[in-house]
Protein backbone atom coordinates (compact mmCIF):
# COMPACT_ATOMS: atom_id res chain seq x y z
CA UNK A 1 0.00 0.00 0.00
CA UNK A 2 1.16 3.55 -0.43
CA UNK A 3 0.50 6.84 2.56
CA UNK A 4 0.69 10.01 2.13
CA UNK A 5 1.76 11.52 5.35
CA UNK A 6 1.75 15.30 6.15
CA UNK A 7 4.16 16.20 8.60
CA UNK A 8 3.73 19.71 10.50
CA UNK A 9 7.22 21.35 11.31
CA UNK A 10 8.68 19.29 8.31
CA UNK A 11 11.57 20.97 8.07
CA UNK A 12 12.29 21.64 11.45
CA UNK A 13 14.88 19.90 13.67
CA UNK A 14 13.09 16.31 14.41
CA UNK A 15 10.43 16.90 11.48
CA UNK A 16 13.25 17.16 9.13
CA UNK A 17 14.95 13.80 10.63
CA UNK A 18 11.93 11.75 10.15
CA UNK A 19 11.34 12.95 6.46
CA UNK A 20 15.37 11.74 6.05
CA UNK A 21 14.38 8.49 7.87
CA UNK A 22 11.34 8.03 5.35
CA UNK A 23 13.18 9.33 2.17
CA UNK A 24 13.80 6.19 0.63
CA UNK A 25 10.68 4.82 1.00
CA UNK A 26 8.79 5.14 -2.94
CA UNK A 27 5.62 4.38 -1.18
CA UNK A 28 5.37 7.55 0.27
CA UNK A 29 3.94 11.09 -0.30
CA UNK A 30 5.57 13.31 1.97
CA UNK A 31 4.29 16.55 2.25
CA UNK A 32 7.02 18.51 4.34
CA UNK A 33 5.06 21.33 5.76
CA UNK A 34 5.32 24.66 8.01
CA UNK A 35 5.10 28.37 7.59
CA UNK A 36 7.28 29.17 4.79
CA UNK A 37 6.54 26.87 1.72
CA UNK A 38 9.85 28.37 -0.05
CA UNK A 39 12.09 26.72 3.34
CA UNK A 40 9.79 23.84 2.78
CA UNK A 41 10.92 23.89 -0.68
CA UNK A 42 14.96 24.34 0.38
CA UNK A 43 14.68 21.56 2.36
CA UNK A 44 12.80 19.18 -0.16
CA UNK A 45 15.24 19.94 -3.09
CA UNK A 46 18.29 18.93 -0.86
CA UNK A 47 17.18 15.68 -0.61
CA UNK A 48 17.83 13.12 -3.21
CA UNK A 49 14.98 10.99 -2.52
CA UNK A 50 12.57 7.82 -3.30
CA UNK A 51 9.80 9.41 -1.67
CA UNK A 52 7.69 11.84 -3.45
CA UNK A 53 8.73 15.27 -1.25
CA UNK A 54 5.98 18.10 -1.80
CA UNK A 55 6.74 21.38 0.19
CA UNK A 56 3.46 22.73 1.38
CA UNK A 57 2.27 25.54 3.54
CA UNK A 58 0.75 24.94 6.64
CA UNK A 59 -0.26 27.53 9.68
CA UNK A 60 -1.50 25.85 12.93
CA UNK A 61 -1.98 30.24 13.69
CA UNK A 62 -5.50 29.50 10.99
CA UNK A 63 -7.91 27.10 10.22
CA UNK A 64 -5.99 23.92 10.67
CA UNK A 65 -9.27 21.29 10.46
CA UNK A 66 -9.61 23.39 6.87
CA UNK A 67 -6.13 22.86 5.97
CA UNK A 68 -6.14 19.38 6.97
CA UNK A 69 -9.47 18.61 4.07
CA UNK A 70 -7.59 20.37 1.58
CA UNK A 71 -4.59 18.30 1.69
CA UNK A 72 -6.45 15.07 2.51
CA UNK A 73 -3.50 13.35 4.06
CA UNK A 74 -3.64 9.26 5.67
CA UNK A 75 -0.86 10.24 8.27
CA UNK A 76 -0.59 13.71 10.39
CA UNK A 77 2.57 14.34 11.79
CA UNK A 78 2.45 17.21 14.31
CA UNK A 79 6.60 17.57 14.17
CA UNK A 80 6.35 21.35 15.40
CA UNK A 81 6.46 22.09 19.06
CA UNK A 82 6.99 23.08 22.09
CA UNK A 83 3.95 21.59 23.01
CA UNK A 84 4.01 22.85 26.69
CA UNK A 85 3.02 26.38 25.02
CA UNK A 86 0.36 25.31 22.66
CA UNK A 87 -1.95 27.25 25.21
CA UNK A 88 -5.95 26.47 25.03
CA UNK A 89 -6.07 25.33 21.70
CA UNK A 90 -3.53 22.92 22.23
CA UNK A 91 -5.80 20.18 20.64
CA UNK A 92 -6.42 21.28 17.33
CA UNK A 93 -4.91 19.35 15.67
CA UNK A 94 -6.24 16.29 16.91
CA UNK A 95 -9.77 17.41 16.79
CA UNK A 96 -9.39 18.26 13.04
CA UNK A 97 -7.78 14.66 12.37
CA UNK A 98 -11.02 12.63 14.05
CA UNK A 99 -13.07 14.98 12.02
CA UNK A 100 -11.63 14.36 9.01
CA UNK A 101 -10.65 10.88 9.77
CA UNK A 102 -7.01 11.25 9.74
CA UNK A 103 -4.39 9.12 11.46
CA UNK A 104 -2.54 11.36 14.20
CA UNK A 105 1.22 10.96 15.01
CA UNK A 106 3.06 13.35 16.96
CA UNK A 107 6.56 13.89 19.11
CA UNK A 108 5.00 15.57 21.84
CA UNK A 109 7.54 15.43 24.79
CA UNK A 110 5.06 17.34 27.35
CA UNK A 111 4.14 15.39 30.18
CA UNK A 112 0.30 17.45 30.49
CA UNK A 113 0.59 17.57 26.77
CA UNK A 114 0.35 13.92 26.10
CA UNK A 115 -1.65 12.67 29.54
CA UNK A 116 -4.28 15.34 27.62
CA UNK A 117 -4.60 13.20 24.74
CA UNK A 118 -6.75 9.88 26.13
CA UNK A 119 -9.60 12.45 26.47
CA UNK A 120 -10.23 12.18 22.77
CA UNK A 121 -10.34 8.16 23.13
CA UNK A 122 -13.93 7.93 22.27
CA UNK A 123 -14.06 9.72 19.25
CA UNK A 124 -10.96 8.49 17.52
CA UNK A 125 -12.49 5.06 18.27
CA UNK A 126 -15.38 6.15 16.59
CA UNK A 127 -13.29 7.52 13.97
CA UNK A 128 -11.86 4.29 13.32
CA UNK A 129 -8.58 6.05 13.55
CA UNK A 130 -5.41 6.35 15.76
CA UNK A 131 -4.21 9.15 18.05
CA UNK A 132 -0.76 8.28 19.41
CA UNK A 133 1.13 10.69 21.39
CA UNK A 134 4.58 11.05 22.80
CA UNK A 135 5.24 9.06 20.04
CA UNK A 136 9.86 9.28 20.81
CA UNK A 137 12.13 8.07 22.93
CA UNK A 138 10.59 9.22 25.61
CA UNK A 139 7.74 7.41 26.64
CA UNK A 140 7.39 4.85 23.37
CA UNK A 141 11.55 3.63 23.86
CA UNK A 142 11.24 3.42 27.17
CA UNK A 143 8.38 1.54 27.84
CA UNK A 144 9.69 -0.91 25.43
CA UNK A 145 12.83 -1.47 27.22
CA UNK A 146 11.01 -1.83 30.86
CA UNK A 147 8.98 -4.30 29.20
CA UNK A 148 12.49 -6.67 27.85
CA UNK A 149 13.67 -5.47 31.25
CA UNK A 150 10.94 -6.30 34.09
CA UNK A 151 10.51 -10.22 32.11
CA UNK A 152 10.60 -12.54 35.17
CA UNK A 153 10.23 -10.08 37.82
CA UNK A 154 6.73 -10.17 39.97
CA UNK A 155 7.33 -6.43 41.08
CA UNK A 156 9.33 -3.37 39.70
CA UNK A 157 9.70 -0.76 42.46
CA UNK A 158 12.41 1.66 39.99
CA UNK A 159 12.22 2.71 36.54
CA UNK A 160 15.29 5.14 35.83
CA UNK A 161 16.26 6.60 32.42
CA UNK A 162 18.17 9.16 30.93
CA UNK A 163 19.51 10.46 27.50
CA UNK A 164 22.75 11.94 26.49
CA UNK A 165 23.14 13.73 23.02
CA UNK A 166 26.02 14.34 21.47
CA UNK A 167 27.46 18.17 21.50
CA UNK A 168 27.27 18.24 17.86
CA UNK A 169 23.90 16.59 17.61
CA UNK A 170 22.19 20.08 17.24
CA UNK A 171 19.45 21.14 19.73
CA UNK A 172 16.65 22.79 18.01
CA UNK A 173 15.04 25.79 19.18
CA UNK A 174 11.58 24.21 20.23
CA UNK A 175 13.31 21.74 22.37
CA UNK A 176 15.12 24.55 24.09
CA UNK A 177 11.79 26.70 24.64
CA UNK A 178 10.41 23.43 26.49
CA UNK A 179 13.03 23.24 28.74
CA UNK A 180 13.42 27.16 29.60
CA UNK A 181 9.50 27.19 30.33
CA UNK A 182 9.84 24.01 33.19
CA UNK A 183 14.01 24.54 34.63
CA UNK A 184 13.36 25.14 37.86
CA UNK A 185 9.42 24.00 38.02
CA UNK A 186 7.33 21.40 39.52
CA UNK A 187 8.17 17.84 37.96
CA UNK A 188 4.58 15.96 39.11
CA UNK A 189 3.37 12.67 38.72
CA UNK A 190 -0.22 13.04 39.61
CA UNK A 191 -0.83 15.28 42.21
CA UNK A 192 2.60 14.43 43.87
CA UNK A 193 5.57 16.36 42.70
CA UNK A 194 8.50 14.34 42.05
CA UNK A 195 11.18 17.04 41.56
CA UNK A 196 12.12 20.13 39.96
CA UNK A 197 13.21 20.14 36.46
CA UNK A 198 16.45 20.00 36.13
CA UNK A 199 18.06 20.60 40.04
CA UNK A 200 17.85 16.82 40.52
CA UNK A 201 20.49 15.12 39.28
CA UNK A 202 22.25 11.80 39.50
CA UNK A 203 25.61 10.40 37.20
CA UNK A 204 25.67 7.51 34.89
CA UNK A 205 27.89 5.84 32.61
CA UNK A 206 26.03 4.35 29.30
CA UNK A 207 28.21 0.91 28.84
CA UNK A 208 26.78 -1.30 26.16
CA UNK A 209 28.43 -4.39 26.82
CA UNK A 210 31.80 -4.92 25.00
CA UNK A 211 32.19 -1.22 23.85
CA UNK A 212 33.59 2.10 24.55
CA UNK A 213 31.10 3.39 27.17
CA UNK A 214 30.58 7.25 27.12
CA UNK A 215 32.22 9.49 29.40
CA UNK A 216 30.39 9.24 32.98
CA UNK A 217 27.03 11.45 32.58
CA UNK A 218 25.41 14.18 34.88
CA UNK A 219 21.94 13.10 34.38
CA UNK A 220 19.33 15.90 35.44
CA UNK A 221 15.15 15.51 35.90
CA UNK A 222 13.25 16.44 33.04
CA UNK A 223 9.25 17.09 32.62
CA UNK A 224 8.51 14.19 30.07
CA UNK A 225 5.40 12.32 29.49
CA UNK A 226 7.34 8.84 31.43
CA UNK A 227 6.61 10.67 34.44
CA UNK A 228 2.72 9.99 33.90
CA UNK A 229 2.20 6.87 31.42
CA UNK A 230 4.63 4.91 33.02
CA UNK A 231 2.85 4.57 36.52
CA UNK A 232 -0.28 3.28 34.62
CA UNK A 233 1.86 0.51 33.25
CA UNK A 234 3.68 -0.61 36.41
CA UNK A 235 1.66 0.70 39.10
CA UNK A 236 3.88 -0.25 41.46
CA UNK A 237 6.82 1.29 41.04
CA UNK A 238 7.92 3.80 43.86
CA UNK A 239 10.40 5.79 41.86
CA UNK A 240 10.09 7.21 38.02
CA UNK A 241 12.72 9.32 37.57
CA UNK A 242 13.59 10.61 33.62
CA UNK A 243 16.91 12.86 32.75
CA UNK A 244 18.84 14.96 30.43
CA UNK A 245 22.42 14.63 29.91
CA UNK A 246 23.84 17.29 27.77
CA UNK A 247 27.58 18.04 27.63
CA UNK A 248 29.66 19.78 27.36
CA UNK A 249 28.79 19.50 31.31
CA UNK A 250 29.69 22.97 31.86
CA UNK A 251 26.82 24.22 30.15
CA UNK A 252 24.88 21.58 32.08
CA UNK A 253 25.84 22.40 35.29
CA UNK A 254 25.21 26.73 34.15
CA UNK A 255 21.69 25.60 33.05
CA UNK A 256 21.06 23.74 36.65
CA UNK A 257 22.20 26.86 38.37
CA UNK A 258 19.43 29.00 37.13
CA UNK A 259 17.21 26.17 37.40
CA UNK A 260 18.12 26.36 40.79
CA UNK A 261 17.55 30.62 40.39
CA UNK A 262 13.83 29.67 39.23
CA UNK A 263 12.77 26.94 41.86
CA UNK A 264 14.10 29.65 44.63
CA UNK A 265 11.89 31.79 43.07
CA UNK A 266 14.75 34.84 42.01
CA UNK A 267 13.47 34.31 38.44
CA UNK A 268 9.72 33.57 37.36
CA UNK A 269 10.89 31.47 34.49
CA UNK A 270 13.79 30.59 32.51
CA UNK A 271 11.60 31.31 29.14
CA UNK A 272 12.69 34.54 27.95
CA UNK A 273 16.59 33.59 27.68
CA UNK A 274 15.68 29.81 25.45
CA UNK A 275 17.15 32.06 22.62
CA UNK A 276 20.44 32.97 24.13
CA UNK A 277 20.49 29.20 25.48
CA UNK A 278 20.27 28.11 21.93
CA UNK A 279 22.87 30.40 20.64
CA UNK A 280 25.17 29.22 23.66
CA UNK A 281 24.72 25.25 23.42
CA UNK A 282 24.59 25.28 19.41
CA UNK A 283 27.53 27.11 19.16
CA UNK A 284 29.96 26.40 22.46
CA UNK A 285 30.43 22.41 21.38
CA UNK A 286 33.22 20.16 22.18
CA UNK A 287 33.96 16.55 23.21
CA UNK A 288 33.65 13.32 21.61
CA UNK A 289 30.86 12.90 18.75
CA UNK A 290 28.77 10.24 20.57
CA UNK A 291 25.47 10.13 22.43
CA UNK A 292 23.78 7.58 24.29
CA UNK A 293 20.32 6.18 26.28
CA UNK A 294 19.86 4.06 29.42
CA UNK A 295 17.38 2.55 31.11
CA UNK A 296 17.44 1.10 35.07
CA UNK A 297 15.05 -1.05 36.77
CA UNK A 298 14.75 -2.38 39.69
CA UNK A 299 12.24 -5.01 41.17
CA UNK A 300 12.42 -8.30 42.84
CA UNK A 301 11.79 -11.55 41.19
CA UNK A 302 9.15 -14.74 42.20
CA UNK A 303 11.84 -15.35 45.03
CA UNK A 304 11.51 -12.10 46.39
CA UNK A 305 15.01 -11.14 45.53
CA UNK A 306 16.39 -8.40 44.52
CA UNK A 307 16.90 -7.68 40.61
CA UNK A 308 18.66 -5.07 39.17
CA UNK A 309 18.83 -4.16 35.46
CA UNK A 310 20.16 -1.57 32.75
CA UNK A 311 19.97 -1.26 29.09
CA UNK A 312 22.44 1.08 27.27
CA UNK A 313 22.55 2.24 23.82
CA UNK A 314 25.85 4.01 22.21
CA UNK A 315 25.10 6.37 19.54
CA UNK A 316 28.33 6.87 17.35
CA UNK A 317 28.67 10.23 14.90
CA UNK A 318 25.31 11.22 13.40
CA UNK A 319 23.53 8.56 13.96
CA UNK A 320 22.27 9.09 17.55
CA UNK A 321 19.94 12.70 17.03
CA UNK A 322 17.31 10.39 14.73
CA UNK A 323 16.69 8.04 17.07
CA UNK A 324 13.89 10.21 18.87
CA UNK A 325 12.02 10.23 15.15
CA UNK A 326 12.49 6.39 14.70
CA UNK A 327 9.21 5.32 16.37
CA UNK A 328 7.10 7.26 13.77
CA UNK A 329 9.35 5.75 11.11
CA UNK A 330 8.81 2.28 13.08
CA UNK A 331 5.12 2.91 12.91
CA UNK A 332 4.76 4.36 9.67
CA UNK A 333 6.88 1.45 8.19
CA UNK A 334 4.57 -1.24 9.91
CA UNK A 335 1.18 0.89 8.18
CA UNK A 336 2.98 0.49 4.70
CA UNK A 337 2.64 -3.45 5.56
CA UNK A 338 -0.90 -3.20 6.88
CA UNK A 339 -0.21 -3.38 10.56
CA UNK A 340 -2.50 -0.17 11.19
CA UNK A 341 -2.78 1.00 15.55
CA UNK A 342 -5.14 -0.01 17.22
CA UNK A 343 -8.27 2.59 16.92
CA UNK A 344 -7.83 5.36 19.89
CA UNK A 345 -6.25 8.29 21.58
CA UNK A 346 -3.68 7.22 24.46
CA UNK A 347 -0.14 7.86 24.80
CA UNK A 348 1.90 5.16 22.49
CA UNK A 349 3.53 3.39 25.26
CA UNK A 350 2.04 -0.07 23.72
CA UNK A 351 2.59 0.29 20.32
CA UNK A 352 5.91 -0.58 19.58
CA UNK A 353 8.32 -3.12 21.05
CA UNK A 354 12.29 -2.89 21.32
CA UNK A 355 12.63 -5.37 18.64
CA UNK A 356 10.89 -2.65 16.03
CA UNK A 357 13.16 -0.17 17.18
CA UNK A 358 16.20 -2.93 17.15
CA UNK A 359 15.59 -3.58 13.22
CA UNK A 360 16.16 0.04 12.79
CA UNK A 361 19.52 0.17 14.76
CA UNK A 362 21.36 -2.57 12.88
CA UNK A 363 21.23 -0.52 9.76
CA UNK A 364 23.15 2.76 11.91
CA UNK A 365 26.17 2.98 13.96
CA UNK A 366 23.97 2.40 17.20
CA UNK A 367 24.45 -0.65 19.76
CA UNK A 368 22.70 -1.60 22.71
CA UNK A 369 23.08 -4.07 25.59
CA UNK A 370 22.01 -5.31 28.79
CA UNK A 371 23.63 -5.73 32.26
CA UNK A 372 22.14 -7.61 35.51
CA UNK A 373 24.11 -6.91 38.04
CA UNK A 374 23.28 -9.53 40.39
CA UNK A 375 23.69 -12.12 37.53
CA UNK A 376 27.37 -11.20 37.57
CA UNK A 377 27.85 -10.06 40.76
CA UNK A 378 30.49 -13.42 41.95
CA UNK A 379 31.64 -13.63 38.49
CA UNK A 380 35.37 -12.73 37.85
CA UNK A 381 36.63 -9.24 37.01
CA UNK A 382 36.79 -9.25 33.01
CA UNK A 383 33.17 -11.29 33.58
CA UNK A 384 31.57 -8.44 35.45
CA UNK A 385 33.06 -5.76 33.28
CA UNK A 386 31.90 -7.44 30.45
CA UNK A 387 28.73 -8.74 30.84
CA UNK A 388 26.94 -10.18 28.75
CA UNK A 389 30.07 -8.94 25.87
CA UNK A 390 31.83 -12.19 28.28
CA UNK A 391 30.79 -14.60 26.39
CA UNK A 392 31.70 -14.19 22.80
CA UNK A 393 35.20 -13.79 23.66
CA UNK A 394 37.13 -16.87 22.30
CA UNK A 395 37.58 -19.81 24.87
CA UNK A 396 41.94 -18.89 25.43
CA UNK A 397 40.94 -15.43 26.64
CA UNK A 398 38.42 -16.77 28.91
CA UNK A 399 40.07 -19.32 30.60
CA UNK A 400 42.75 -17.34 31.13
CA UNK A 401 40.51 -14.55 33.21
CA UNK A 402 38.50 -17.49 35.29
CA UNK A 403 39.63 -18.39 38.42
CA UNK A 404 38.83 -18.88 42.06
CA UNK A 405 41.61 -17.69 44.24
CA UNK A 406 44.94 -18.11 42.20
CA UNK A 407 46.59 -19.10 39.28
CA UNK A 408 49.42 -19.08 36.87
CA UNK A 409 50.40 -19.36 33.36
CA UNK A 410 53.21 -19.93 31.42
CA UNK A 411 54.80 -18.76 28.21
CA UNK A 412 57.23 -16.69 25.63
CA UNK A 413 57.72 -12.95 24.53
CA UNK A 414 59.25 -10.95 22.60
CA UNK A 415 60.03 -7.36 24.63
CA UNK A 416 61.26 -4.13 22.30
CA UNK A 417 62.46 -1.15 24.39
CA UNK A 418 62.57 2.62 23.12
CA UNK A 419 65.91 4.21 22.65
CA UNK A 420 64.94 7.74 24.11
CA UNK A 421 66.41 8.95 27.32
CA UNK A 422 63.04 10.03 28.21
CA UNK A 423 60.47 6.43 27.48
CA UNK A 424 64.14 4.82 28.90
CA UNK A 425 63.63 6.70 32.33
CA UNK A 426 59.47 5.84 32.16
CA UNK A 427 60.06 2.46 31.99
CA UNK A 428 62.46 2.12 34.54
CA UNK A 429 60.35 3.55 37.02
CA UNK A 430 57.57 1.75 35.79
CA UNK A 431 59.27 -1.22 36.10
CA UNK A 432 58.82 -2.52 32.48
CA UNK A 433 60.72 -5.57 31.71
CA UNK A 434 64.21 -4.97 29.66
CA UNK A 435 64.32 -5.83 25.47
CA UNK A 436 65.03 -9.15 24.94
CA UNK A 437 63.90 -12.34 22.64
CA UNK A 438 62.16 -15.67 23.11
CA UNK A 439 62.00 -14.38 26.77
CA UNK A 440 60.20 -16.92 29.50
CA UNK A 441 57.32 -15.33 30.79
CA UNK A 442 54.94 -16.44 33.44
CA UNK A 443 51.95 -14.03 35.17
CA UNK A 444 50.08 -14.83 38.57
CA UNK A 445 46.67 -13.81 39.05
CA UNK A 446 45.76 -13.33 42.53
CA UNK A 447 41.92 -12.74 43.70
CA UNK A 448 42.04 -10.03 46.48
CA UNK A 449 38.61 -9.37 47.42
CA UNK A 450 37.17 -8.83 44.23
CA UNK A 451 40.17 -7.48 42.85
CA UNK A 452 43.22 -9.35 41.04
CA UNK A 453 46.92 -8.97 41.56
CA UNK A 454 49.00 -9.41 38.41
CA UNK A 455 52.01 -10.33 38.94
CA UNK A 456 54.64 -10.90 36.03
CA UNK A 457 57.72 -12.34 35.59
CA UNK A 458 59.88 -11.68 32.22
CA UNK A 459 63.33 -13.97 32.74
CA UNK A 460 64.42 -12.73 36.42
CA UNK A 461 62.41 -9.38 36.09
CA UNK A 462 59.18 -8.96 38.32
CA UNK A 463 56.36 -6.67 37.29
CA UNK A 464 53.27 -5.88 39.03
CA UNK A 465 50.09 -4.62 39.02
CA UNK A 466 46.27 -4.69 40.56
CA UNK A 467 43.42 -4.66 38.31
CA UNK A 468 39.92 -3.46 39.78
CA UNK A 469 36.43 -2.60 38.68
CA UNK A 470 36.57 1.84 38.10
CA UNK A 471 34.35 3.61 40.43
CA UNK A 472 33.23 7.02 40.29
CA UNK A 473 33.93 8.91 37.00
CA UNK A 474 35.61 5.34 36.40
CA UNK A 475 32.32 3.40 36.66
CA UNK A 476 32.35 0.04 33.91
CA UNK A 477 35.87 0.58 33.54
CA UNK A 478 38.79 -1.58 34.30
CA UNK A 479 41.03 -0.20 36.49
CA UNK A 480 45.11 -0.53 36.74
CA UNK A 481 47.35 0.61 39.56
CA UNK A 482 50.69 0.27 38.90
CA UNK A 483 52.44 2.99 41.91
CA UNK A 484 50.82 5.63 42.10
CA UNK A 485 49.41 5.73 38.80
CA UNK A 486 46.13 4.84 37.89
CA UNK A 487 44.90 3.70 34.00
CA UNK A 488 41.43 3.30 33.36
CA UNK A 489 41.05 1.29 30.72
CA UNK A 490 37.58 0.19 28.22
CA UNK A 491 37.10 -3.40 28.12
CA UNK A 492 36.06 -3.56 24.29
CA UNK A 493 35.52 -6.82 22.40
CA UNK A 494 36.97 -6.16 18.66
CA UNK A 495 36.16 -9.50 16.34
CA UNK A 496 38.03 -11.79 18.19
CA UNK A 497 40.68 -9.66 20.24
CA UNK A 498 39.60 -7.97 23.63
CA UNK A 499 41.24 -4.98 23.62
CA UNK A 500 42.12 -2.27 26.17
CA UNK A 501 41.59 0.92 25.31
CA UNK A 502 43.01 3.96 28.25
CA UNK A 503 40.11 6.50 28.81
CA UNK A 504 41.05 8.19 31.92
CA UNK A 505 44.50 8.22 34.26
CA UNK A 506 45.94 9.85 37.49
CA UNK A 507 48.55 10.09 39.40
CA UNK A 508 48.42 10.61 43.61
CA UNK A 509 44.38 10.47 42.51
CA UNK A 510 44.85 13.66 40.36
CA UNK A 511 42.73 13.28 37.55
CA UNK A 512 44.77 14.03 34.52
CA UNK A 513 44.34 14.92 30.52
CA UNK A 514 43.78 12.01 28.52
CA UNK A 515 45.74 13.70 25.81
CA UNK A 516 48.90 14.19 28.32
CA UNK A 517 48.36 10.34 28.55
CA UNK A 518 51.05 7.18 26.94
CA UNK A 519 49.01 5.95 23.68
CA UNK A 520 48.81 2.33 24.74
CA UNK A 521 47.60 -0.50 21.68
CA UNK A 522 46.94 -3.50 23.90
CA UNK A 523 44.67 -6.60 23.10
CA UNK A 524 44.34 -10.18 23.86
CA UNK A 525 43.34 -13.30 21.87
CA UNK A 526 43.34 -16.80 20.98
CA UNK A 527 45.72 -18.17 18.12
CA UNK A 528 45.50 -21.80 17.60
CA UNK A 529 43.93 -22.32 20.68
CA UNK A 530 46.63 -20.32 22.39
CA UNK A 531 46.01 -17.55 24.46
CA UNK A 532 48.25 -14.79 22.53
CA UNK A 533 48.62 -10.79 24.20
CA UNK A 534 49.96 -7.70 22.14
CA UNK A 535 50.98 -4.68 24.35
CA UNK A 536 52.19 -1.44 22.63
CA UNK A 537 52.89 1.57 24.58
CA UNK A 538 54.25 5.19 23.06
CA UNK A 539 54.11 8.63 23.89
CA UNK A 540 53.87 11.45 21.24
CA UNK A 541 56.97 13.13 23.02
CA UNK A 542 59.00 10.17 23.62
CA UNK A 543 57.99 7.62 20.98
CA UNK A 544 58.11 4.05 21.78
CA UNK A 545 58.16 3.27 25.16
CA UNK A 546 57.97 -0.70 25.53
CA UNK A 547 56.39 -3.29 23.30
CA UNK A 548 56.07 -7.04 24.02
CA UNK A 549 53.84 -9.67 23.08
CA UNK A 550 53.93 -13.54 22.97
CA UNK A 551 51.60 -16.08 24.28
CA UNK A 552 50.70 -18.03 27.35
CA UNK A 553 48.90 -21.58 28.51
Amino acid sequence: MSLKILVVGGYGTFGGRLVDLLADESRLEILVAGRSEQRAADFCGRRNARARLTPTAFDRNTDVSQQVRALAPDVLVDASGPFQSYGARRYELIEACIAQRVHYLDLADGADFVAGVSNFDSAARSAGISVLSGVSSFPVLTASVVRRLSVGMTRVTSIRGGIAPSPYSGVGANVLRAIASYAGKPVRRGAITIGYGFTGSCRFTIAPPGKIPLRNTLFSLVDVPDVRALPELWPDADEIWMGAGPVPEVLHRALVACAWFVRCRLLPSLSPFAGLMSLVVNKLRWGEHRGGMFVEVRGTDEQHRDVNRSWHLLAEGNDGPFIPSMAIEALIRKMLTGQQPAAGARAAVRDLELTDYEALFASRTIYTGERDDRRVAAAPLFERLLGAAWHTLPDAVRRLHTFESEHEVRGRCTVERGRGLLSNIVAFLVRFPPAGTDVPVSVRFRSENGNERWIRRFGHHRFASTMLTGRGRSERLLSERIGPIDFAQALVVDGDRLRLIPRRWSIFGIPLPLWLAPRADAYETEENGRFRFHVHISHPWMGLIVRYRGWLE
